[in-house]
């Protein structure tokens, strides 16, 4: 039923049963997995240069290329096929730029990691997986942390 499944990634351990969630449904239905991660623009505001903003933008895309390569491997282990894309927001929401990329890679289900906040943690910090399942076209299964 699920041909194409898209699983955004950060490298948490939400997202690691996430992972564990999408090889099973790959494994079952000999689905296409996507995984995509996605950086986030970095507002630099230091006036008096004690960082360097080249470098602390490639540490970062550098930090997400291994997430990415970590989560490929652990999938041709189980012999599921992959493919990853590292994304940036530019200026987007964070969701919004996963559902451009389901969209675009014709995906039939998102499989995304929830951290399950609530309250005020949640109005702090905001929900990529909800702002996910709030505006995605396709179905989307919503993994709990542990």
């Amino acid at each position: 039923m699920y041909q194409r499944i898209l699983v955004p990634i950060d490298g948490s351990a939400t997202s690691e049963r996430a992972l564990d969630e999408a090889i099973k449904f790959a494994q079952q239905q000999n689905s296409r997995i996507e995984l995509v991660h996605v950086l986030e623009d970095i507002w630099y505001f230091d006036n008096e240069n004690y960082l360097n903003y080249a470098e602390l933008v490639q540490v970062i895309h550098s930090s997400g290329e291994k997430i990415l390569a970590q989560a490929q491997n652990k999938f041709l282990q189980a012999g599921v096929a992959v493919d990853i894309r590292l994304l940036e927001a530019q200026g987007e929401r964070i969701a919004n730029v996963i559902i451009h990329e389901a969209k675009h890679s014709l995906a039939n289900l998102i499989i995304i990691g929830t951290h399950g906040r609530s309250g005020f943690s949640r109005m702090l910090l905001g929900s990529v997986a909800e702002g996910v399942v709030r505006t995605a076209p396709i179905p989307v299964l919503l993994i709990r942390g542990s």
